[in-house]
């Protein structure tokens, strides 16, 4: 897995079974977390929801909710780098999210670079002829499916 890091403490990660499942793959920040959905079996990725909160409560309440209704079997998250590649303080908040879900749901966990997702999000968004300021309540969501395209992407190479 090129330019990913898999965290599965309780190692369920069963290759089978992830790439004949469903996926769910995360924007993190800290005041919101986009979501997107996708299947390996047809490479697909969707925008889904936006989490709009900055309490673990209500974030964790609201991914229960989505992986109860969805399923994976397995769960991405887009981790923040700057431009030149070294770690953030957001990086390292991301980085406990993603241990967090891996811990709490006992899902095999994917931490993919996701520079400039959010830019080719808002490109989508343009494209789609949907510019400045309603793009906010869908960028977050986008980006996620931009993240998840390009594990997708990272598969086949």
């Amino acid at each position: 897995m090129p330019d990913m890091h898999l965290i599965d403490n309780e190692n369920v990660y069963d290759k089978d079974k992830v790439q004949a499942g469903t996926v769910l793959a995360f924007d993190f920040g800290e005041r919101r977390i986009g979501v997107a959905v996708g299947e390996h079996l047809i490479n697909n990725a969707n925008p889904l929801t936006t989490i709009d909160s900055e309490s673990n409560e209500v974030r964790f309440a609201a991914i229960t909710e989505l992986i109860n209704e969805w399923q994976p079997k397995l769960l991405v998250v887009g981790l923040p780098l700057s431009l030149d590649g070294s770690e953030t303080e957001v990086t390292q908040l991301c980085k406990k999210f993603a241990r967090r879900l891996n811990g709490r749901f006992n899902l095999p966990v994917v931490l993919i670079d996701e520079r400039y997702s959010s830019a080719e999000a808002s490109q989508l968004l343009n494209q789609a002829g949907i510019k400045g300021r309603a793009q906010k309540a869908m960028l977050d969501q986008v980006a996620a499916q931009t993240i998840l395209r390009s594990y997708f992407d990272s598969l086949s190479r």
